[in-house]
């Protein structure tokens, strides 16, 4: 399968500040691809000079296996542009705007008619063709922008938070559209802070800090790269130190937490691991209850792989 993005040793410097240090990146042709970062990790800067909207300093981009320049008008026919920030016109209607938009790319009137049509109804907006952006919802407007950016039928198409401050209706409807987008043969590059929609819809992701890779590949091999592969928690009253003591010794503990009457341990491998807990306190009559088993999220690789402070 061929690259639909390469991006190669890229350097990016702000005076002072290196935001992007030597970072390198490939999204195959057809996959979703999740690009996540902490608040300044270089998300933003990466995707600007991918599109050409940033001089770098050191590396090449190459878009579809073509060198990727701000002059590459073809290239850039077949991008579409998500901003998380709405960018629409205020004086144009729905149907006015995806038309202008629309008519960057596509100069036949006739052609372009089709599109915006088949845009309107992509993201269900067919009712409200005649509307000024100020008298649509949060959804409706976002489902607005996305129509924007994905009306010249492009086949690499960017998302930065197009879900943020949504309905969980609206979030629905968008991430079923990335999906469809994907299926009829776009590739799809999403940045989220929603871990959960990452996890949900991307077939790789790519999680960045400090203006480099730190770790890539699918949900489940971001998941191997970390220590805890399950948490285990129950509601067991009167444990001793002793009792706690013991079951750190058990195989694959590496970590015990006892808070009132509720203990948490976590484990880095291992199977059967709640009959292991449950025959210990079986074997000492010590009563619990509400066992729960919890598998790592792509939320927590993001928290042991970036750290749990605070970003700007």
């Amino acid at each position: 399968m061929s690259n639909a993005v390469e991006v190669n040793n890229l350097v990016k410097r702000y005076k002072e500040l290196l935001a992007l240090d030597h970072f390198t990146l490939s999204i195959k042709e057809g996959e979703i691809f999740g690009l996540l970062g902490p608040n300044g990790s270089g998300k933003t800067t990466t995707m600007n000079c991918i599109l050409s909207l940033l001089t770098y300093d050191k590396g090449d981009i190459k878009i579809f296996g073509e060198d990727m320049k701000p002059t590459k008008y073809n290239i850039k026919r077949d991008i579409g542009v998500v901003f998380q920030n709405v960018a629409v016109f205020d004086e144009l209607t729905v149907y006015e705007n995806i038309d202008y938009f629309c008519g960057l790319y596509i100069k036949d009137k006739k052609t372009r008619k089709e599109y915006v049509e088949d845009a309107i109804r992509f993201v269900g907006l067919e009712d409200y063709k005649k509307f000024h952006p100020k008298k649509l919802s949060g959804g409706l407007l976002r489902r607005l922008n996305i129509a924007c950016g994905i009306a010249h039928k492009p086949k690499l198409i960017f998302f930065d938070e197009p879900t943020v401050a949504v309905d969980p209706q609206s979030r629905n409807k968008i991430l079923e559209g990335i999906q469809e987008l994907n299926a009829n043969g776009a590739t799809i590059v999403y940045t989220s802070h929603y871990m959960e929609e990452v996890e949900q819809i991307c077939d790789r992701i790519l999680i960045m800090d400090k203006g480099k890779s730190i770790a890539i590949g699918t949900n489940d091999e971001l998941k191997q790269m970390i220590k805890n592969k399950e948490t285990i928690t129950i509601d067991v009253p009167g444990l001793t130190e002793e009792n706690l003591k013991e079951i750190r010794e058990i195989k694959h503990v590496y970590t015990v937490d006892y808070n009132d009457t509720t203990i948490s341990i976590g484990f880095d491998g291992g199977r059967n691991n709640i009959v292991h807990i449950v025959n210990y306190l079986e074997e000492r009559n010590i009563g619990f209850s509400k066992v729960h088993s919890q598998l790592p999220t792509l939320n927590d690789v993001f928290l042991e792989i970036t750290g749990t402070e605070l970003r700007d």
